[in-house]
C-alpha cells in the first residue's frame, strides 16, 4: 500500500483534525504484568542492521549502483555454506584465515562463524563453522588475536551472541554474552566458553552487540556492548578465557556528561562499537556512542578508565552541507578507527534511512522526537500530514487486549501502547481494524533501560507507516501529568484512558537528509576538531533514495602500511578507498561487482609483504582486494 496515493491523507494546512501522537494503556489490561522482553525493540545491534533493502542486492541493476572499479584489483572471492540473503555479517582476519559471522536466518538458526582459509588470497574457501547456541546469532565484532597469559597461549576468537525476537507471550530461552573459541588450529576450533557477560536478573547473560579484545602482556581484556544496559561499556578480564570476569562497567553518559549534546535532538545515546589501540604506551579505547558521538578513553588501567576526548556533531549537519542540504545532524556514531600514525580518527556514521521525520503536537504547538519503523512505509517526502490520534490500547491478538476499533473518520492515526506482544502483531491488529493511516507506539513503564522516557527503534513489518515516541510525549499529548521516577518504578503511571479516546492533533513531515557518511577528526584531547567529511555523491542525491540499495557507510579499516590510507565498506556503494591529504579526504579507489555488492565488514591484512583487504558481502561471502593506485 502506498500511503501517498491514499485519498484520506491530507496535506497539512488543508485537513485539520484534533489528534495526538501518543496515548496510554487501557485500564482493562494489567499490561505491566506481562511484557514481551524482545518485542521488536531494536537494540544497539538490531538497530542498525535489521533493514530490508539488502534484499535488492545481486538481483539486477535496480538494487545497486553501477558496477565498476578504479585502482582496485579483485584478488579472489569465496562463498559460504547455508547461504541466504543477508546471512553474512562481519569479518575478522588472522594468520591466513578469515572469520565471517553468520547473521540470523528467518528461523533464527545457523548463526555462528564461518572459517575461511585465505592463505592463498586468490582462492578463499570455507574450512569450518562454529555455531552459536540455539536461538542466537552473531553480527558485529568477529575478531581473533594471539594472547599469551599464564592461563592460555594461542589464538583466540571472540564473537557476540544476539538473541532472536520473541514469539507472542514470551521469549526464546536463549543466552547472550560473548563466546570465546580457541582457534590456534583454525581447522579444529574449540569453544572455551559459550556465554560470558553481564548476568541479568533472569539468570541469563545479557545479549551483546559487539566484542573487542586486546592483549596487555600477562593480561588480556575484552569490552562488550550490552544490549540491555544501553549506555554501558562492559570490560572483562579474559586472561583465563575459560573463565572471563566482568571487572568494570562504565556509563559514559553519566560518568563523562561532557560528551552529550543536550536539548538538540541527539537523544539516542548508547554504546554501539569500540576498538582499543596502544598509543604512546597507553591503551586507548575509541568508543562509538551513537548520538553521544565518538569518545576516547584511557583504559590502561581498566578499573579506572579516564576521559581523553570526544566529538560533537555540527549544526547544520556537516556532511549534508557539502551537498547543499541544510539539515540537522542525526548522530549515529557507528564505528571508528585511528589512522596508522594516530593523528586522525576516521569515523563512520551509519544511517539506513535517507528520509527524516519532523513531528509536532499541533494542538499544543510543541515539537517532539520520534523514530520510524524499520520495515514499514515512509511518509511521502516533501509533504506534511496532520493526523487525529485515537487510542487503541496495546493492540495485541488472541484476546490479550481489547479489540482495536475501526477508524471513525479520515486522517486518523492509531495510538498504541508498547507491551504484551510484538510491534508487528500490533500493526497487524491496527490494519485489520481498518481505516487508520498510520500507527504510533508510545513506550511502556519499567525500571529497565528502554522504558518510559527512552526513545527507541522498532523492528516492525506492516503496510502503513509506524512511528515510536517516548512515554512522556504521549502523556503530554493527552494532557496527563508524567512522572519519570514513578514510571521507572512502574507505579501510578497508567493513564486510565479508554480505547477510542481522542487526543491532540499531530503533524509529521518527511524530508530527504541523505545516508550515512564518513567523518575525519583530529585525534586530540578534549573536543575533536572535525577536519572533513566524505560520502559517495549518490548518497546525497534524492534520486538514489530508493531502488539502489543501502548507500550508507558501515565500517572503516585503516591501512597497516600507510598513514594516509583507509578502506571503507559502504554497503551497496561497494568498497571505497580513501586517502587523507592536507587534512582532507580524497577517494582514490572503488569497487562494485557485476550485480552489486552489499559490504558489511572490512579488514586489512598482510600476505607475503603485500597489504590486502578482506570485505564481507552480506549475500555472498568474502571478497579480497588489493589497492593498485600509484599515489
Amino acid at each position: 500500500m502506498n500511503i501517498g496515493s491514499r485519498a484520506r491523507i491530507r496535506r497539512a494546512g488543508v485537513f485539520v483534525v484534533v489528534g495526538s501522537l501518543l496515548c496510554f494503556g487501557p485500564t482493562a489490561i494489567a499490561h505491566n504484568d506481562v511484557i514481551v522482553v524482545d518485542d521488536g525493540v531494536i537494540d544497539n545491534a538490531e538497530a542498525t542492521h535489521h533493514h530490508h533493502s539488502h534484499e535488492e542486492q545481486h538481483e539486477g541493476p535496480g538494487g545497486h549502483l553501477p558496477a565498476g572499479s578504479e585502482n582496485v584489483e579483485l584478488v579472489g572471492k569465496g562463498t559460504v555454506g547455508n547461504l541466504g540473503t543477508g546471512r553474512v555479517a562481519d569479518v575478522g582476519v588472522h594468520n591466513g584465515y578469515a572469520y565471517l559471522t553468520a547473521f540470523r536466518d528467518p528461523r533464527c538458526q545457523q548463526g555462528g562463524v564461518y572459517i575461511m582459509d585465505i592463505q592463498d588470497p586468490t582462492n578463499p574457501h570455507q574450512v569450518g563453522f562454529v555455531p552459536t547456541s540455539k536461538d542466537t546469532y552473531a553480527g558485529e565484532g568477529s575478531q581473533v588475536i594471539s594472547i599469551s597469559t599464564p592461563y592460555f597461549n594461542g589464538d583466540l576468537l571472540a564473537f557476540n551472541n544476539e538473541i532472536c525476537e520473541a514469539v507472542a507471550g514470551g521469549t526464546r530461552q536463549a543466552n547472550g554474552g560473548m563466546t570465546l573459541v580457541d582457534v590456534t588450529d583454525p581447522t579444529d576450533p574449540q569453544k572455551l566458553v559459550k556465554h560470558a557477560g553481564d548476568l541479568g536478573a533472569d539468570g541469563r547473560f545479557h545479549t551483546i552487540h559487539s566484542v573487542f579484545m586486546w592483549d596487555a602482556g600477562d593480561k588480556a581484556y575484552a569490552v562488550t556492548v550490552d544490549n540491555h544496559e544501553f549506555e554501558d561499556v562492559d570490560i572483562f578480564d579474559i586472561s583465563n578465557p575459560r573463565k572471563p570476569v566482568l571487572i568494570a562497567e562504565y556509563d559514559l553518559a553519566a560518568d563523562f556528561p561532557q560528551i552529550l549534546q543536550s536539548g538538540v535532538g541527539l537523544d539516542s545515546v548508547f554504546h554501539h562499537d569500540m576498538i582499543v589501540k596502544e598509543i604512546d604506551g597507553r591503551q586507548i579505547m575509541l568508543v562509538s556512542y551513537w548520538d553521544g558521538g565518538y569518545v576516547t578513553l584511557d583504559v590502561t588501567n581498566p578499573l579506572a578508565a579516564t576521559y581523553v576526548g570526544d566529538s560533537d556533531f555540527a549544526f547544520p549537519d556537516s556532511g549534508a552541507t557539502e551537498y547543499g542540504l541544510n539539515v540537522d545532524p542525526e548522530g549515529n556514531a557507528h564505528q571508528a578507527e585511528f589512522s596508522r600514525d594516530n593523528d586522525y580518527i576516521i569515523a563512520a556514521d551509519e544511517d539506513f534511512n535517507p528520509y527524516k521525520n519532523r513531528s509536532s503536537n499541533v494542538t499544543d504547538g510543541t515539537p517532539f522526537a520520534n523514530t520510524t519503523g524499520d520495515a514499514t512505509p515512509s511518509l511521502p517526502a516533501g509533504e506534511a500530514f496532520d493526523f487525529q490520534t485515537v487510542f487503541v490500547g496495546t493492540a495485541c491478538p488472541g484476546g490479550l487486549s481489547p479489540a482495536v476499533p475501526a477508524a471513525t473518520g479520515e486522517g486518523q492515526i492509531a495510538v498504541v501502547e508498547r507491551g504484551i506482544c510484538t510491534f508487528t502483531e500490533k500493526i497487524a491488529s491496527v490494519e485489520a481494524a481498518g481505516g487508520y493511516e498510520a500507527m504510533l507506539v508510545f513506550n511502556r513503564e519499567g525500571a529497565d533501560a528502554g522504558a518510559c522516557a527512552d526513545l527507541l527503534n522498532m523492528q516492525v513489518s506492516g503496510e502503513i507507516p509506524a512511528m515510536f515516541v517516548a512515554r512522556d510525549v504521549g502523556f503530554d499529548l493527552f494532557d496527563l501529568s508524567y512522572d519519570n521516577a514513578a514510571c521507572r518504578d512502574a507505579t501510578a503511571q497508567e493513564s486510565g484512558l479508554a480505547v477510542g479516546t481522542l487526543g491532540d492533533v499531530v503533524r509529521f513531515e518527511s524530508f530527504f537528509d541523505g545516508w550515512g557518511y564518513v567523518h575525519l577528526y583530529k585525534n586530540e584531547p578534549g573536543k575533536f576538531t572535525e577536519l572533513d567529511t566524505y560520502a559517495v555523491p549518490e548518497a546525497f542525491d534524492e534520486e538514489n533514495a530508493t531502488e539502489h540499495g543501502d548507500l550508507s557507510v558501515h565500517e572503516i579499516a585503516a591501512s597497516h602500511e600507510r598513514d594516509d590510507l583507509a578502506y571503507v565498506s559502504y554497503y551497496a556503494a561497494g568498497l571505497r578507498i580513501i586517502k587523507t591529504v592536507d587534512d582532507q579526504i580524497q577517494e582514490v579507489g572503488h569497487f562494485i561487482d557485476e550485480g552489486g555488492n552489499n559490504f558489511w565488514g572490512v579488514q586489512v591484512f598482510e600476505h607475503e609483504g603485500q597489504e590486502y583487504v578482506a570485505a564481507s558481502d552480506r549475500d555472498f561471502g568474502i571478497y579480497i582486494f588489493k589497492y593498485t593506485g600509484s599515489d
